[in-house]
């Protein structure tokens, strides 16, 4: 009996982990959000108010993964493109939140393709500003088609991939950093309008939290909106009253339901920590005292039911 509710905790703090990202996902989705992400990070919205940004510039209808975002609580979410973006020769690759975007002033309805990644592991095997440079690659591709036919090269749209690292390293902590084609002269100088080839950046939001500099403007707005620590009394009141950020009826309901998801992460990490510590000592028992792994787990006085359980991942 103890063995199957320890399968349903594990089942359960698995359905946590996931709902608690599709809800920061969909928070980021906001527009009162994703407006001040704009203003914080891409030059061609510095200058504008957040309020007009999110209410003239940000355009479409929002997708958030592969399932679309609907505005049923009064809140103003994103509309956009596609999550999707499919290819028979490189397969298909979903991005957490994807839309168009106006620039300020163009003569012409420019657009800005622009996806958000709310990354947890920043290292999942590669450096992930590999990965921003290839989903801005595919995006820009994808285009072909949909923007522009034949050799039309000119309509080309710009895109941005915008990462939030919410456990980076700490010498990336509170940091804000974009990368982007610019024009080097190698042999005499010329000068080629920006807009020809500055069709791709990328820009990495590392959070790091109070304890660190730069805890301010929008790096301390998404560490308080994506902390596990912050209750969400706390969350509803800095978000409200420090970034202006109206707590609509949608926005309420996520940032509750995101807090009471966060509990189960929390409790499935402490759970995580005390297995992987207990497997830590078997090992040492095994190797320093020659022990064999029964023996280990009883000298440590692991309960029967969960020996399997440490035998199972010895073996793995």
């Amino acid at each position: 009996m103890e063995i199957e509710t320890t399968i349903a905790q594990g089942i359960h703090g698995t359905n946590d982990s996931a709902g608690y990202d599709e809800a920061c996902k969909r928070i980021l989705s906001e527009k009162s959000v994703l407006a001040r992400i704009m203003k914080a990070c891409l030059e061609e919205y510095k200058d504008c108010d957040v309020n007009e940004i999110a209410e003239k510039y940000i355009e479409g209808t929002p997708q958030v993964a592969a399932v679309p975002v609907l505005p049923d609580g009064g809140g103003t979410i994103i509309n956009g493109m596609d999550t999707e973006d499919k290819s028979k020769r490189e397969g298909t690759i979903t991005y957490d939140i994807r839309f168009r975007a106006i620039v300020p002033g163009s003569g012409e309805h420019i657009s800005l393709i622009i996806n958000v990644e709310a990354q947890n592991d920043f290292y999942p095997g590669y450096p992930i500003i590999t990965r921003g440079v290839y989903y801005c690659s595919r995006s820009i591709s994808s285009q072909y088609g949909r923007e522009f036919t034949d050799s039309h090269y000119e309509k080309i749209k710009k895109v941005y991939s915008i990462w939030i690292c919410m456990d980076p390293p700490k010498y990336r902590a509170n940091t804000i950093t974009r990368y982007r084609l610019t024009e080097e002269n190698l042999i005499g100088e010329v000068v080629e309008p920006v807009e020809h080839y500055d069709l791709l950046s990328i820009v990495m939001i590392c959070l790091g939290g109070p304890e660190h500099t730069n805890y301010s403007g929008i790096l301390r707005m998404l560490d308080v909106l994506l902390s596990h620590e912050t209750s969400e009394a706390e969350k509803k009141r800095i978000l409200q009253n420090d970034y202006g950020i109206p707590m609509t009826e949608n926005l309420e309901r996520e940032v509750s339901l995101m807090c009471n998801l966060s509990k189960g992460v929390r409790e499935k990490g402490r759970a995580e920590g005390r297995a992987d510590g207990i497997l830590s000592s078997i090992k040492n028992l095994m190797e320093t005292m020659n022990l064999s792994i029964e023996q280990a787990m009883a000298a440590l006085k692991v309960p029967e039911t969960e020996r399997q359980k440490y035998m199972d991942l010895l073996e793995r």
